[in-house]
């Protein structure tokens, strides 16, 4: 192919006796004239490519029909009345509805509504203990920048809002619906050029009034990269508010009794561990933590009694389980009205759940009537009762919402279904387990067309690996098309995920980052092994640190794989903290600020690890240009590099999108580029799909 000209620089660094060259450092600037007329050029080059494939008509009626089946999520009860999310065939967006006590449902905030070009996204919501006021949080265009609303549940008047820089801000009300606890970053003027998107604090608001006038809870002299929580108790007696420095795998937690002095004491500080910490309706402190227990358990103190604070003061109520990772739990009334807990557990990426005694006396049942798939919450009422609602999920099942209850224990019943709950399509699932170049056992779902010979097929597999992320059973309306269309399908449960609980996360972050990517190759070479593909058919497909994970099985494994969808990627890691969140990530990855682990950095980063003359498989980036998480700038540099050094015929192509960010986007665009991404992939491993 001819590739847009993209002047080499003769740019080498000495960065702690490591030499290190960054020839296409001029395309780290977007408003660079070199870097507009570079992009353009690549914008012609990837319509005319992307638009010539003949499978995309094919993949994009597939895509519609499958990713039009709707979804329902978890309802989050408040005095009788349920908040919920559906999304409905035809809809651009899920909207947020109540529903009355007397089953009266109405649509909350629809984002369709609120914006027809279908750019703005609803980003969080929490209704009020007494269920009259809700707060939730839009984003417009991909910013994720998440502007703060207020609305009267009766009237669906809007009554606040919108307030700025409310980016991943929880909100704790307070009794009455008339304050609340939120997380607001500091106006620009106040913080250092470049760190706008940092330094956040607690603030106790007013519902109406100015937030200038807000109380400073805190955060005052801590990391600019702290993230915050703030949680109440249904009496508003109790304020947890907890701080993790960016992503990294512990918090700091702080009690308040704001019916006493109102001081934030000490729960957990300085700990390498997460506890995520509240006082239920039984007046007791909860914990779900993973100190001193990696997989997770849940444990109870005193919040008024600062000596049981202490963890060999704590009562264990579900104890952390040999071969299940505790995912999440809802306190409900068992069938003789005692105080119990439905906990969720992952074995093996796949979940179980299960009723435990409140007061500790071990478990009291397991729920036989799940099938194999995947639990996205479990939710019931704060003021207590006998029931509780499941979202799930499976390949091929719509996220759906199911009913538990007390006095029928071990079953479970539909509640609500999106619109094709049912099977979609027949898919046969495998589960198998690959071998790590450390003798790791790597488990992986492998989805392939039910009835079909077992003859090598166009595969694509498909990986994370990190942030302590777990890819479990999932409706994907882009899996499905793939394998409707002959091919097989494979999701990789790699080292830097939570699938075996907070061990199997480190020993895939930082110096063992390394890790990550052998298990993806070494799951690619199980795939050819067994037989279910060959070099020759075998895709890879990843997004943001998944984006990272397939551009270094491009650079390390070029010759394993046929082709690659790269989307909105991390792949220049000496450099990576200088844009977007990417200094919140240095825990996850190291920093090339410290001799070392520029080091570790060095080892795998994918833009430093080109070597012109080889031969590399197909590459579609797939970017952004909105996304104010990971910098488009980390496509734009790989694929220059890609693109000079390759000696195949294989393309490398650029594919960038406007007004939308690494998050929520609308059906229509996520239509377009699940097409635009396998019919890419169809086209270099062979898969030819008859027209349905």
């Amino acid at each position: 192919m001819r590739y847009p000209d993209a002047p080499r620089l003769d740019l080498v660094e000495n960065l702690h006796g490591h030499s290190v060259a960054d020839p296409y450092r001029w395309l780290e600037d977007a408003t660079d004239p070199r870097t507009v007329a570079w992009a353009a050029a690549q914008d012609e080059l990837a319509a005319d490519l992307l638009a010539g494939l003949p499978t995309r008509p094919v993949f994009a009626e597939r895509l519609e029909r499958l990713v039009h089946a709707g979804a329902v999520g978890v309802p989050v009860w408040r005095r009788g009345r349920a908040f919920s999310t559906r999304r409905d065939p035809g809809q651009e967006h899920a909207v947020l509805r109540v529903t009355e006590p007397d089953g009266t449902v109405r649509v909350l905030v629809d984002p369709t509504a609120l914006d027809p070009a279908g750019t703005t996204t609803l980003d969080a919501w929490q209704p009020s203990w007494e269920g009259d006021r809700l707060a939730y949080q839009l984003s417009v265009g991909g910013d994720e920048e998440s502007q703060l609303f207020v609305l009267d549940v009766a009237t669906g008047e809007v009554v606040e809002g919108p307030v700025d820089r409310c980016r991943y801000s929880p909100v704790g009300w307070l009794p009455g619906g008339e304050e609340l606890f939120y997380v607001r970053r500091l106006a620009p003027e106040l913080v250092p050029a470049g760190e706008e998107q940092f330094h956040r604090r607690v603030w106790r608001h007013r519902v109406g009034a100015d937030p200038a006038t807000d109380v400073l809870v805190h955060g005052e002299g801590s990391d600019p990269s702290t993230y915050f929580g703030a949680r109440t108790s249904a009496d508003g007696r109790w304020l947890v508010v907890s701080a993790s420095v960016g992503t990294a795998p512990r918090d700091d937690v702080w009690l308040a009794d704001l019916a006493g002095d109102g001081v934030l004491r000490e729960l957990q500080v300085g700990v390498d561990a997460q506890t995520t910490a509240w006082v239920a309706r039984d007046g007791r402190l909860w914990l779900h933590t993973d100190r001193d227990s990696p997989r997770g358990r849940l444990v109870v103190a005193d919040p008024a009694d600062p000596a049981t604070w202490a963890p060999a003061a704590w009562r264990e109520v579900v104890p952390q389980q040999p071969d299940g990772v505790l995912t999440d739990l809802a306190l409900v009334d068992g069938a003789d009205g005692a105080l119990a807990v439905l906990a969720v557990h992952a074995v093996d990426a796949t979940d179980r759940l299960s009723l435990w005694a409140g007061d500790g006396g071990g478990v009291l049942g397991q729920v036989s009537d799940l099938q194999p798939g995947s639990i996205s919450g479990v939710s019931a009422p704060p003021e207590g009762g006998s029931t509780a609602w499941i979202g799930f999920t499976d390949h091929a099942t719509p996220p759906s919402v199911l009913r538990w209850d007390a006095t029928e224990p071990t079953t479970l019943t539909s509640w609500e279904q999106a619109p094709t709950a049912a099977s979609v399509l027949s898919v046969q699932v495998v589960e198998a387990h690959a071998t790590s170049a450390d003798g790791t056992p790597v488990h992986l779902f492998v989805l392939s067309p039910s009835g079909m010979p077992d003859t090598p097929r166009p595969t694509v597999l498909y990986g994370y690996g990190g942030f302590n992320v777990a890819l479990t059973p999932a409706y994907s309306a882009q899996a499905l098309a793939w394998v409707a269309a002959g091919g097989v399908w494979v999701v990789a449960n790699l080292r830097g995920g939570s699938e075996h609980g907070e061990e199997w996360h480190r020993a895939g972050m930082r110096e063992h980052k390394q890790n990550v990517f052998d298990d993806f190759a070494a799951a690619a070479q199980h795939l050819i092994a067994a037989g279910w593909t060959t070099p020759a058919q075998l895709a890879v497909m990843g997004g943001s640190n998944g984006g990272l994970l397939v551009g270094a099985m491009a650079t390390q494994h070029p010759d394993l794989i046929a082709a690659v969808v790269c989307s909105a990627p991390l792949l220049d890691m000496v450099r990576y903290e200088l844009f977007g969140l990417g200094r919140t990530w240095n825990d996850e990855y190291g920093t090339a600020a410290d001799p070392v682990e520029l080091g570790w950095l060095l080892g795998y980063s994918p833009y430093h690890r080109v070597v012109e003359g080889t031969a590399y498989p197909a590459v579609l980036f797939t970017t952004f240009e909105s996304d104010t998480r990971v910098d488009p700038l980390h496509a734009r540099k790989l694929a220059a590099a890609l693109q000079h050094a390759t000696s195949a015929e294989a393309p490398v192509v650029l594919r960038r999108e406007l007004s939308v960010g690494h998050g929520a986007r609308a059906v229509s665009r996520t239509v377009g580029l699940a097409a635009d991404q396998l019919a890419f992939l169809a086209a270099h491993t062979g898969l030819a799909p008859a027209a349905t």
